[in-house]
């Protein structure tokens, strides 16, 4: 919205002084948002001249200039730059006379741009100044010919300062209005916003007119036919029609005027059109005139017919919807009710009898149609806000009054007016209310002030309030409201900042702990955390995690519509986006909720509870059960090199030891001891993946991506998944550091022969559980397959520590312990001693 100020001015008292910075100021303090200042930005010696003779100059261009005498100051009287009275100024411009009054910038003149005017050589002349078109005085955007006086209807002195003269010197702030606040999208409202904020007077311009009380009395009968609301909801609760007859349609539009609108916003269009949108801009209740002439009969208000159009006046046919609100004749629908009207009645050149018409529309319905056409308009703007019902006769009287006086017009005396708008409700206000939801601590009487300046009736009931909203606030329904407008008008900064004392005894989970323990341990080894979208495709899905899965409704992208069940499909997206960017070796990371519905569960299928009020306990515990189960899980994707190329060194690219190493990183943050085995899964290399189990156990998965899957992505990716719910569940409660041993340990290699298709982790397993508490390590140090073994076999050899805490250990008595292991390896996996 933007204000400017001399009319601001006629409705509140501002200071003589009053910047635009200032009227941002005072409006910022009560919660509007500042935009930016429109005007204001001319200055300089800009006055009326007379053309006293001017001469056609064909120039070698082809074009043809004119030396034009001006006269710039009255007989006997210097200009207003200190110069001669009479210049000579180039202008190429053709469509004015000897004798025309023009506007004259002088040297020393800075137009917007900005685009300072000096006299200067061209054409063989100086030009001693400029003659001024619409465009460059920021009148309009004609920039065809100069600006000529007389087609504005002014016959002004030679040497009047132009700029006075057609309110260049005005200035307009703009301001962004939030959409419960439509009664701000005026002069009217603002002007009373700037009183709450600054206790300046205000002046209501709706009172300034008085409307006659007849009703059902105008020469054009109105029906209101909306008897079947749409969604409940009424189309039209107020119109009020007038009629002025005789106006002059080549009246011109006064300069104030155009000046006002310009500076607001609006181009003008035709005097009777420019007043309607005046009012609208004044009082915030949109007009709409017709050509009565044109009109066939009386006017309804209606919903569309099906299959009916209609041609607004943009010029476009429109195919119109049965919940359209249209006005309409005998012929047919003339305007889409609080949108745009049709062309076919619209006022023109031809146009004497003008019908105003000043209606109340449903915001609901009218924004539908705004929406549905895709034909946004300054009227809807205000009626899908909220327009003042109560005001609607104030403007249409105003409109007939301008039309009286600038058009020359006669005004019927009679009127249409219909009015079933309800009353506000009335809203209980307890004593202590503010205080109570805001913490501030303010009086009932600045309180009884802050809503009396916002034009609320209020009403004793003992301590309380019984407050009355005007009609202007329909956005007031509520307590909570009242409370929030009182706060706005005393001041925001009467909230106190209090910061909150956290409860002894609380603080972190252990769960959450120990999740943001795993996020630091991958990102101290060079993991690089990413958040990626928790949606997939089906083909995502099934990759890496098949299963129930559940779909969003209204997905906001259709080829991703499931929730994912693992969150390696975002973290390989997020690698494949990196690397088209340019990183090459990278390691990213990803913790957060994954979705897995149990077979055949159904879920989304509670009921939705309201959202007035916090839902009994039974629902709430409905809605938990309606859930799929969410674990945390936590996944890594590993690509390019682990050591980059370096003198007398070779790169190491990332393989699937590297997932591997990640995993046992995770494990370690929470305490657990990872155990593998081989595993085969389907979004991962077969012969090349890892199942991961603590205490017996399965937590997620390691190893290297199938090629299938990384096919645009070059070398190998590696990657790990851990339920991280599952992990901390299977950690120890506690974790007990253990100290430093005093006693030698004793070593061991143990060679052992199995079939191929045991498990290097079983045998191991066996080993470590038949030795006893005196194995302090065990580790896997080869796998040799190949001559000197027989076929289908395979040698593994494993480096074993032992130790005791209170002694030295014998070497008989770590064989004895190694025997043990080899014995329960045997019985278990077929293992014997290699030769």
């Amino acid at each position: 919205m933007r204000i400017p100020l001399s009319w601001l001015r006629e409705w509140a008292d501002l200071p003589a002084d009053a910047t635009p910075e200032a009227l941002h100021a005072a409006l910022v303090r009560v919660g509007f948002e500042e935009e930016t200042v429109h005007g204001g930005d001319l200055s300089g010696p800009v006055v009326v001249g007379e053309v006293l003779e001017l001469a056609e100059e064909p120039q070698k261009n082809g074009k043809t200039i004119r030396w034009c005498s001006v006269r710039v100051a009255p007989d006997g009287q210097r200009a207003a730059d200190g110069g001669e009275a009479v210049r000579g100024i180039v202008c190429g411009a053709r469509n004015f006379l000897v004798g025309d009054k023009v506007v004259v910038t002088l040297p020393g003149t800075v137009l917007p741009g900005p685009f300072p005017i000096a006299a200067r050589k061209t054409y063989g002349h100086v030009s001693d100044g400029m003659i001024a078109s619409g465009r460059e005085l920021g009148l309009s955007d004609e920039h065809e010919g100069i600006l000529r006086l007389t087609e504005l209807g002014l016959d002004p002195e030679v040497g009047t300062d132009a700029i006075r003269l057609l309110g260049l010197d005005d200035a307009a702030v703009e301001i962004n209005v939030t959409p419960d606040r439509g009664y701000a999208l005026s002069i009217r409202g603002i002007a009373r916003e700037y009183g709450a904020s600054t206790g300046a007077a205000f002046r209501d311009p709706a009172d300034a007119v008085t409307p006659p009380d007849e009703t059902d009395t105008g020469s054009v009968p109105v029906t209101l036919e909306d008897a079947a609301p749409i969604r409940g909801r009424d189309g039209c609760a107020v119109f009020v029609t007038r009629v002025v007859r005789g106006i002059d349609p080549a009246a011109r539009v006064p300069g104030w005027l155009a000046a006002r609108l310009r500076l607001a916003g609006i181009r003008s269009i035709s005097l009777a059109v420019d007043i309607t949108n005046y009012v609208m801009l004044e009082l915030g209740q949109p007009l709409h005139g017709y050509d009565l002439a044109r009109l066939d009969g009386g006017l309804a208000v209606r919903r569309a017919k099906p299959g009916e159009r209609l041609v607004t006046l943009d010029g476009q046919e429109r195919l119109l919807d049965p919940e359209d609100l249209v006005i309409a004749d005998g012929a047919g629908a003339v305007g889409l009710a609080g949108v745009m009207g049709g062309e076919r009645t619209e006022l023109s050149t031809g146009t004497t009898d003008v019908v105003i018409e000043a209606a109340n529309f449903d915001p609901v319905s009218i924004g539908r149609t705004a929406r549905r056409h895709r034909l946004p308009s300054e009227a809807s703007r205000r009626f899908e806000r909220g327009v003042d019902p109560a005001v609607a006769r104030a403007a249409a009287e105003r409109a007939v009054q301008l039309l009286v006086e600038l058009a020359g017009g006669t005004a019927e005396p009679g009127q249409t007016w219909i009015d079933r708008s309800l009353p506000p409700a009335p809203v209980d206000l307890p004593a202590g209310a503010v205080l109570a939801r805001t913490g501030a601590a303010i009086s009932d009487a600045e309180t009884h002030q802050a809503l009396t300046v916002l034009g609320c009736r209020l009403e004793r009931n003992g301590s309380d309030l019984v407050v009355t909203p005007p009609t202007w606030r329909p956005d007031l329904k509520e307590r909570v409201d009242l409370v929030e407008e009182v706060v706005r008008v005393v001041g925001y900064d009467r909230i106190p900042s209090v910061l909150p004392v956290a409860p002894a005894g609380r603080g972190l989970t252990r769960a959450q702990r120990l999740r943001r323990g795993v996020g630091l341990v991958l990102a101290a080894n060079g993991g690089v955390e990413v958040q990626s979208y928790p949606v997939v495709s089906a083909e995502q899905q099934d990759a890496f995690a098949p299963g129930p899965s559940m779909r969003i409704a209204n997905p906001l992208d259709a080829t991703a519509p499931l929730l994912r069940r693992s969150v390696l499909p975002g973290l390989l997206d997020a690698l494949r986006r990196n690397r088209g960017r340019g990183l090459v070796d990278l390691a990213l990371y990803e913790h957060g909720i994954v979705f897995r519905p149990l077979d055949g569960a159904q879920h989304g299928t509670a009921e939705l509870p309201p959202i007035a009020q916090r839902p009994p306990a039974e629902l709430l515990a409905r809605l938990r059960d309606d859930l799929p189960a969410q674990p945390w899980s936590v996944g890594a994707v590993l690509a390019g090199e682990r050591v980059a190329k370096q003198p007398g060194a070779p790169a190491v690219p990332t393989d699937w030891t590297d997932a591997i190493e990640a995993a046992r990183w995770i494990a370690a943050a929470v305490g657990a001891e990872l155990r593998t085995r081989q595993a085969v899964h389907p979004g991962f290399h077969p012969g090349r993946t890892a199942e991961l189990l603590v205490e017996g156990v399965s937590v997620g998965v390691a190893g290297e991506l199938h090629p299938d899957l990384t096919a645009d992505v070059p070398g190998r990716v590696a990657a790990v998944e851990i339920d991280l719910d599952a992990l901390i569940a299977a950690a120890p409660a506690s974790i007990t550091a253990r100290p430093i041993p005093s006693v030698p340990a004793a070593t061991q290699d143990l060679s052992l022969v199995v079939a191929e298709a045991v498990a290097a982790g079983d045998v191991l397993d066996a080993v470590r559980e038949g030795a006893g508490p005196l194995l302090e390590a065990i580790d896997l140090v080869d796998d040799y397959r190949g001559p000197g073994l027989p076929e289908g076999t395979k040698s593994l050899t494993f480096a074993l520590r032992f130790r005791a805490e209170d002694r030295t250990l014998t070497a008989a008595e770590a064989t004895a312990a190694k025997e043990q292991g080899v014995l329960l390896a045997t019985a278990r996996t077929g293992a014997r001693l290699r030769e």
